[in-house]
């Protein structure tokens, strides 16, 4: 092998691989390498050629599907993307990639000829780390690439810190479950104990709290795993069909029924019954659960007959159903078959710093749906404004927040007003009516008239006024109208 192809084959070069071939031949990448996204591969030969060259680790990818395997495998620290007016590849060929990587720095090189359209440098802002136009300057490149990858280190580093408990980030994805304050804590604790147990589980907790989400946790980890989990909403199903919903049918049991149907209890023989909201469940149904619970059998509508049915049941609910059984809603007798093993999801108001540690796996999730967004982050401003949030519908609130943060937002930190919070003010002694009533007012209308793109006529109907008084509302408090 000549000289330079040695030294090639060491560095992972080009058709010299380095690093382990799998099974379509394709090589993994590692961190330290920078793929190179060059389907004509004269940039690529002229940065393999250059006297920067030994100090950069660089893997050539021909085509964005080579590109695609090479980042599902691993994620490089930096890539390099070479835009020509005729080299095959654009914006909608290569956002996908984005999706792939969101740990991954990317850096254009650009023929000046694209710069020349607005939309192409629209594109370089809200999709990439940097950019740098032909022909390359080599030293300068590996400049700007150390800068990149320095960064995504950064940002891996801070990503993958072990929590106070010592548990990595890997054991919180199994259980599906972000956080560590003292509330999730204990939490957690209480939840490894109840999975390794079969009785029955009672999840109380606000509604948006992700009760649903620790049902399937418990299912998942148990020895009921290889089973099946079957989820009945017990406020969704009406209450004419909630009976054929739960326990099935026979064919031609009512007007209707053209065929057998596996009711959602049968459903979960061998695993898991998921009840969630119990406390919507008709008092004639919780008299027809019990006997299900004590016996362990089922009869479908229609049917004489009798089937044993093995499952661990657990119920979720957002209401009092100590108190839903002193009012007579709920059967007391079902509520003490119910409440064996009790866990209470904490409200996210109550956890701390963790709606920060939420919020990012939830911004990151946002991005790798929408990967052609500007937002990459969050501002020290709207930080605050996730901390000072009272969060009434948490969890589930945050979500809808960052998601329509990431679409809307046309800045690359996230602020408090493309969350929809009000920045958080200063203290102040005393706070009249009149203020508190200003600033509702003014944050909501500045909400409104943002999500319908600053549509006077279309933010008046869908407030319920008049175009005059919005515009009365608009100039009183101060509202700018960007257009």
């Amino acid at each position: 092998m000549p000289q330079a192809h040695a030294r090639d084959a060491r560095r992972g070069i080009g058709p010299w691989p380095a690093s382990p071939t799998d099974q379509d031949g394709a090589t993994e990448l590692s961190q330290g390498e920078v793929l190179v996204l060059d389907i004509g591969g004269e940039v690529f030969a002229t940065l393999r050629g250059s006297r920067a060259d030994e100090r950069l680790l660089l893997r050539h990818a021909r085509s964005v599907e080579e590109a695609r395997r090479a980042l599902r495998r691993a994620d490089a620290l930096a890539a390099l993307a070479v835009f020509r007016p005729t080299g095959g590849l654009g914006p909608a060929e290569f956002e996908p990639l984005l999706s792939l990587s969101q740990d991954t720095e990317w850096i254009a090189l650009v023929d000046p000829v694209a710069l020349a359209s607005r939309d192409f440098r629209a594109f370089l802002l809200r999709a990439f780390h940097d950019y740098h136009t032909l022909p390359v300057d080599a030293e300068r490149l590996a400049v700007i690439l150390g800068h990149a990858r320095g960064l995504a280190s950064l940002r891996r580093s801070v990503m993958a810190q072990p929590d106070d408990l010592g548990r990595e980030a890997g054991e919180e994805a199994a259980f599906g479950i972000c956080g560590s304050s003292p509330a999730m804590r204990a939490f957690t604790q209480r939840l490894r104990k109840v999975i390794d147990s079969d009785a029955p589980v009672l999840i109380g907790g606000q509604t948006g709290t992700g009760k649903e989400l620790v049902a399937h946790a418990i299912h998942r980890h148990s020895r009921r795993a290889a089973g099946p989990i079957s989820v009945v909403n017990c406020g969704a199903i009406p209450a004419t069909l909630i009976q054929s919903e739960l326990f099935g049918h026979e064919k031609s049991a009512f007007t209707g029924a053209t065929q057998r149907k596996i009711g959602r209890i049968e459903a979960a023989n061998g695993g898991v019954l998921f009840l969630d909201e119990i406390g919507d469940l008709p008092l004639d149904m919780q008299a027809s659960l019990l006997r299900v619970l004590q016996e362990r059998t089922i009869s479908r509508v229609g049917s004489t007959q009798t089937l044993p049915v093995d499952f661990r049941v657990i119920a979720a609910t957002h209401v009092d159903l100590a108190q839903a059984v002193r009012l007579g809603t709920f059967r007391e007798d079902l509520f003490f078959r119910l409440n064996v093993l009790q866990l209470t999801v904490p409200a996210l108001r109550d956890r701390g710093d963790d709606v920060l540690a939420l919020a990012d796996r939830f911004l990151r999730r946002a991005l790798a749906q929408n990967p052609g967004s500007r937002p990459r982050g969050f501002s020290a401003r709207a930080i605050d404004a996730l901390r000072a949030h009272d969060w009434p519908g948490n969890v589930r609130e945050l979500i809808n927040r960052v998601q329509g943060a990431v679409v809307m937002g046309e800045n690359r930190l996230i602020s408090p007003e493309d969350l929809g919070l009000a920045a958080v003010a200063p203290p102040r002694e005393s706070l009249t009516l009149d203020d508190a009533r200003a600033s509702f007012e003014r944050n909501l209308l500045a909400s409104s008239l943002r999500a319908n793109g600053n549509k006077v006529s279309q933010t008046a109907r869908q407030l319920g006024v008049s175009r005059v008084t919005l515009y009365r509302l608009i100039n009183k408090l101060n509202i700018p109208l960007d257009h």
